[in-house]
């Protein structure tokens, strides 16, 4: 299958329910432009994201910390066991055009930190404040800053 891109989406296990909502939203918006997208595979933000992708009829790939699949939640399409832990993290910027940061602490910050020293951009939507980031304010406006980075404009 011919995706338009690949984009890794970033972000924390603790969330608010209106962040947990937006991000289905943006995943479900990533799946509709025919995006591939990569996320840690867990809880929160990876487990949103996910589902938004799924019911989209998106592909999602988790990249778990540890060695089982039943690590994977129900919605991810493909789950890649790393058993490496938090050092999944480089291979989500590694795997990506364009990242989305979602919300997040410590981890987020470290996979926002390995996406621009691979030179990747990343939008940031309810996450740390930083002038690298692509800020964006709405789900929409997450997918309107992906395509224009993807299409160099």
């Amino acid at each position: 299958m011919e995706y338009r891109g690949r984009v890794s989406v970033f972000g924390g296990r603790d969330i608010t329910d209106d962040v947990y909502q937006d991000t289905v939203e943006i995943g479900r918006q990533l799946a509709e432009k025919n995006y591939l997208v990569y996320c840690g595979g867990g809880e929160g933000v990876m487990e949103a994201i996910a589902k938004g992708v799924s019911e989209a009829n998106g592909t999602v790939v988790g990249i778990l910390k540890g060695t089982d699949k039943i690590e994977a939640n129900g919605h991810i399409n493909i789950p890649v066991s790393t058993g490496i832990g938090i050092g999944r993290n480089v291979i989500l910027a590694y795997n990506c055009d364009v990242a989305v940061a979602i919300s997040g602490k410590y981890g987020t910050l470290s996979e926002i930190a390995y996406a621009f020293q691979l030179e990747k951009p990343v939008v940031g939507y309810e996450t740390w404040d930083m002038k690298e980031l692509h800020k964006a304010n709405t789900p929409t406006e997450v997918i309107e800053k992906v395509n224009a980075l993807l299409d160099g404009s």
